[in-house]
Formats: structure tokens, C-alpha cells, sequence
């Protein structure tokens, strides 16, 4: 289980930096950048999201959420790795 949602939680890393790369940002017009009339709605309402910022949206929870659950199985003693090298109890002489 533990296997599974870190490999889940990788691959949402990977696709999360992809997402962001291949986004264009706001204002990245030439005119943005000298002060263009167009660039003064650039922080106004922005309608209906696109298909890559939905995407961004599930990608981010997704990772949130893996994120969430690998800190939980890992602070919890019965999911994490035995030890394999004998604890002192375990070494008494024999009788």
C-alpha cells in the first residue's frame, strides 16, 4: 500500500512540473511587458479557467493528498520498516 501511493506521488510530481512548464503565463504578451493598454486586465476577472489550469487544479490535489498520506503511514509504527538487526531483549543468552 505504502509502495503504491509513493509511486502514485512521484508520478504526480513529474506531471506537476510538466503542467507548469507547458503553461503560458499572464501577461506574457510583449505589450505586458512595456506597459500596454492590454495589460491592465491582467489581474482582473480572468472568466472561465482552461483546460491546463483545470488539470494544474486535480494534479495538485492529488499530490496534496499523497502527500498527506505518506506523512501519515510513515509516523505510525506499525507501517514502518522492521529492524533487522536484533533488539537488545531479543539477544538474552540462552538456558
Amino acid at each position: 500500500m505504502l509502495t503504491v501511493i509513493a509511486i502514485i506521488h512521484i508520478i504526480i510530481c513529474v506531471a506537476l512540473i510538466l503542467i507548469v512548464l507547458l503553461q503560458t503565463g499572464r501577461g506574457s504578451e510583449i505589450g505586458a511587458a512595456f506597459g500596454a493598454g492590454s495589460s491592465q486586465t491582467l489581474f482582473g476577472s480572468s472568466g472561465s479557467s482552461g483546460f491546463m489550469t483545470k488539470l494544474t487544479t486535480a494534479a495538485v490535489i492529488v499530490f496534496m493528498i499523497t502527500s498527506l498520506l505518506l506523512a501519515y503511514f510513515y509516523s505510525h509504527k506499525e507501517y514502518t520498516v522492521k529492524q533487522t538487526v536484533p533488539q537488545a531483549e531479543e539477544r538474552l543468552p540462552a538456558k
